[in-house]
């Protein structure tokens, strides 16, 4: 963790709102990336998932490495200076404020996400902070989003934003209209914005053998958690709407835009989540 900030390390150090009865995605991905900030439930909920898929931690970092990578190509090469992050989840190595401030220190960051714990360790981390903001809402209610964006003045809405939804669509069912939701984001957006998408991918009759572990893990996701959805690529394409998709389009997260970064081999052939990043023209 950065700045100093304690971590949650006991059931009795949860901060008020916290139910450590039912597992939590955040604290799941925590625990995933080797993080300290989840309870036993959440660690038996990864642990079910993990005997179905033991390369989870694996799908954890290529996540976390597929933001650094975009988000440092929208603050660096397409000029991008505010950023709105959904389901940003618990702080860890490489937030995005900290990567979109290696280009410059003024680039805005707002966090979005609807988890207690995450807004309360987002809060302690950012409390000095004069350019990040984090704000507790529903990705599935955009309306009240935007409508709390706008009232608070967090994001220009005359100027470029980055929109990041990475590892959260899949976390919407089919019922809450993920579809909807990033059609209405990035419809308040201006041109010249952009959309980083990532997100559990099932390739179906191409891979069977990663079809059936995906919808296996699919199973357990959603007895444990509740949640978690394992799309085709026509699916997960349909997120992006008309929007300019750059190369190398819709990938294995290892493979968007590699650079000097170490990726294990287990990582480099992970083909069960993918990514993209599409421009508002």
């Amino acid at each position: 963790m950065f700045g100093g900030m304690e971590t949650l390390t006991s059931e009795q150090a949860a901060p008020p709102g916290v139910d450590i009865t039912r597992p939590s995605i955040a604290r799941v991905y925590d625990y995933y990336l080797g993080g300290k900030d989840n309870f036993e439930v959440d660690r038996q909920a990864a642990q079910m998932a993990l005997r179905v898929t033991p390369d989870g931690p694996e799908a954890g970092r290529a996540c976390r490495a597929f933001l650094r990578r975009s988000v440092r190509y929208l603050a660096a090469e397409a000029g991008i200076r505010q950023f709105l992050d959904l389901g940003s989840g618990l702080p860890t190595q490489g937030n995005v404020h900290e990567i979109a401030h290696e280009v410059d220190p003024d680039a805005r960051v707002v966090y979005v996400d609807n988890d207690p714990m995450a807004l309360t360790h987002g809060r302690a981390l950012l409390a000095d902070a004069r350019t990040t903001t984090v704000v507790g809402a529903d990705a599935r209610q955009p309306e009240e989003l935007l409508a709390q964006l706008h009232d608070r003045n967090l994001i220009d809405f005359d100027r470029p934003v980055g929109l990041l939804l990475l590892a959260i669509l899949h976390h919407l069912h089919d019922d809450d209209d993920p579809a909807g939701v990033a059609r209405r984001l990035v419809a308040a957006l201006p041109a010249g914005s952009y959309l980083a998408i990532s997100h559990f991918h099932d390739p179906g009759d191409a891979q069977p053998e990663v079809s059936q572990r995906a919808r296996e893990v699919e199973k357990v996701f959603n007895e444990t958690l509740g949640t978690g959805r394992w799309r085709t690529r026509e699916e997960i394409m349909g997120f992006f709407g008309g929007l300019e998709l750059l190369p190398p389009g819709l990938v294995p997260l290892a493979e968007w835009r590699p650079d000097s970064e170490k990726i294990s081999p287990q990582t480099a052939t992970y083909h069960t989540i993918v990514g993209g990043v599409a421009r508002k023209s």
